[in-house]
């Protein structure tokens, strides 16, 4: 085989092995070996996504200019072509070019990434339709839902040898987070003990957990992911049982979501809750 045939037959492989492994996994979800980002479901991570491509064009329009430079001296200035080299030791011109360009590829990276970061902070308080937080404990996730009874329960790893066929190793939990499509999400993030934090990729959310203190962020999953469930992990270095604290989400309609929380009240009622302590107070009332 010819040089040429070998120099062409590299550059084909690889733009072929790019669509046959790379482009299928990008819209898969968590999985071994996978590339590329989760598919979106919330604006939030849909902004995450574009800005991820804009970033990748201009790093490779970076890269692209910086290798045809590096081979354009080389070849230029080798010394066959140049037996008496230059000795030209300032270029007023070339060099404020080398600082002012860089400096506006920042700036015009810097005017999208500030949008996405006050766009991703909170959503504009009439348009929160309900509230949940997810507070961070050594280690798993413990939620509440203050707008549905002030019921709380916690969300405890799925041992590898009690996994059911379907559920992902060190992923799965004996309860997952419910959550309702359609709807715009406020999500309190806190932690009990030491640092967490509280990530789903597919959503757009990374967020500490701090003891003490509450952060927020928020959500809206579009409607046509009900039925769907999704993996996020703490992202914080939290101590020993750091990678077996996953978060596992359900996203329901708002109709079955409702059902849910029926069905929830009744399972994770809280002993201190006003609602259980009404309940017991009117049995007491009876009994007497």
């Amino acid at each position: 085989m010819s040089s040429l045939k070998r120099m062409t037959l590299f550059p084909t492989a690889l733009v072929t092995w790019f669509f046959v492994a790379v482009v299928p996994a990008l819209g898969a979800g968590p999985e071994p070996g996978r590339l590329g980002l989760q598919d979106p479901v919330t604006p939030t991570a849909d902004k995450i996504v574009a800005f991820h491509d804009l970033l990748f064009w201009i790093i490779t329009a970076i890269s692209v200019f910086v290798l045809a430079l590096m081979l354009y001296v080389m070849v230029r200035f080798r010394e066959k072509a140049n037996p008496n080299p230059s000795k030209t030791t300032h270029n007023t011109v070339i060099e404020i070019a080398w600082t002012v360009i860089p400096i506006l590829i920042l700036v015009f990276i810097a005017v999208p990434s500030f949008r996405l970061l006050y766009f991703a902070d909170k959503a504009p308080e009439e348009e929160v339709e309900m509230t949940i937080k997810a507070i961070g404990k050594q280690w798993y996730w413990s939620y509440e839902y203050p707008d549905h009874g002030d019921f709380t329960f916690d969300a405890v790893m799925v041992e590898e040898e009690d996994l059911e066929p379907g559920q992902p190793r060190l992923l799965a939990t004996d309860n997952a987070l419910v959550l309702p499509v359609g709807t715009t999400i406020r999500v309190l993030v806190t932690a009990s003990d030491v640092l967490h934090n509280f990530a789903l990729p597919s959503f757009g959310i990374k967020l500490d957990a701090v003891p003490g203190r509450i952060n927020e962020t928020w959500a809206y999953v579009h409607p046509e992911h009900a039925g769907e469930v999704h993996y996020g992990q703490c992202s914080e270095l939290c101590g020993v049982g750091h990678a077996y604290m996953p978060i596992m989400v359900k996203l329901l309609s708002k109709e079955d979501f409702a059902a849910w929380v029926e069905q929830a009240k009744e399972e994770f009622a809280r002993v201190d809750s006003p609602e259980n302590r009404t309940s017991v107070a009117r049995k007491a009332t009876a009994a007497e």
